[in-house]
């Protein structure tokens, strides 16, 4: 009887154990709880009251010399850096608690006409950013009146006070071309005859040092704009519509360039010929090279030729 009466004892007695060890536990989780709690405030107290203080530390805003470019390649002679900023009104100290510091940087660079892509931009602490881009390379200059104009590869109109004359002439010059750019460089050009022109130009570029080229000049016609190839001596090679645009019964491009390879290896043309007609014909050509004794090379580039600004 005493242990039956132990054994409801101890069955009383634990429960109170229990809940007594309970209320210890969730005293002592709501102690953690309120000093989280004062922290914070604690924390957001002094940041209203030296916050104002830590920003103008010069660790914790960003200059516009301490934002690292990666990605400008030597053909852009200009700052991009110090013109993006400028030109997106950031050339001034940018705080790094700004929650849209980098989006507003990558905006910056990415409207440079320069710049093709922003392909990352990182803000660190102390106060630096370091800016990845992809700039866009010239592949061509589109004469037009009072000079030339360069362009990439998509046919966007590029800056062109980077060049000098003598950088411009070692590019090829498209002719033709009677529009001018829709907008400002940066932007496409407008006009689809620039994009079939930088089109021939981009396939057609590792024959044009053999073959002396130094033009692509739009050919009229009523059916459709055609191209022809011209060397430093004023000869035509005739290359017919840009890639993927060729009318039904033209050679492709895979069947030109086969030709237009095997003129190149001749070395230059002192004759007119057109690669449509010689597709086909695996025989040597026989088209003699220019004699440069008797037929001296000549630029291509009319008198005046100078760079312009869209």
């Amino acid at each position: 009887m005493r242990q039956a009466g132990r054994r409801q004892a101890d069955a009383v007695e634990q429960p109170a154990e229990g809940m007594a060890a309970f209320l210890s536990q969730r005293q002592a989780g709501l102690g953690v709880l309120v000093v989280t709690v004062l922290a914070a405030v604690a924390a957001g107290v002094a940041w209203q009251r030296f916050g104002p203080d830590v920003r103008q530390r010069p660790d914790y805003l960003l200059q516009p010399e301490n934002v690292e470019l990666i990605g400008q390649p030597p053909w852009v002679k200009g700052n991009i850096t110090l013109q993006a900023l400028r030109d997106a009104s950031l050339d001034g100290q940018l705080p790094l608690d700004d929650p849209e510091l980098a989006r507003r940087l990558a905006r910056a660079f990415d409207v440079h006409p320069w710049v093709r892509s922003v392909d990352r931009v990182e803000v660190r602490s102390p106060a630096t950013a370091v800016v990845t881009i992809t700039c866009r390379e010239p592949v061509a200059m589109v004469r037009v009146t009072g000079g030339l104009l360069p362009v990439d590869s998509e046919g966007v109109v590029l800056p062109s006070d980077g060049f000098t004359p003598d950088e411009a002439a070692a590019y090829p010059v498209v002719a033709g071309v009677t529009s001018l750019p829709q907008g400002p460089a940066g932007a496409a050009w407008g006009d689809q005859a620039v994009e079939e022109a930088v089109a021939v130009v981009a396939v057609t570029s590792p024959e044009w040092p053999a073959l002396s080229l130094v033009e692509c000049r739009l050919r009229p016609t009523a059916e459709s704009r055609e191209w022809d190839l011209i060397n430093t001596a004023g000869v035509s090679i005739g290359f017919g519509s840009s890639p993927g645009r060729e009318p039904l019964g033209e050679p492709g491009m895979a069947e030109k360039i086969v030709v237009l390879k095997r003129l190149a290896a001749a070395g230059p043309v002192s004759e007119a010929v057109d690669l449509r007609d010689l597709v086909g014909d695996t025989e040597e050509t026989g088209v003699p090279p220019i004699d440069a004794a008797a037929a001296p090379p000549e630029s291509s580039s009319e008198p005046g030729d100078t760079l312009t600004s869209p």
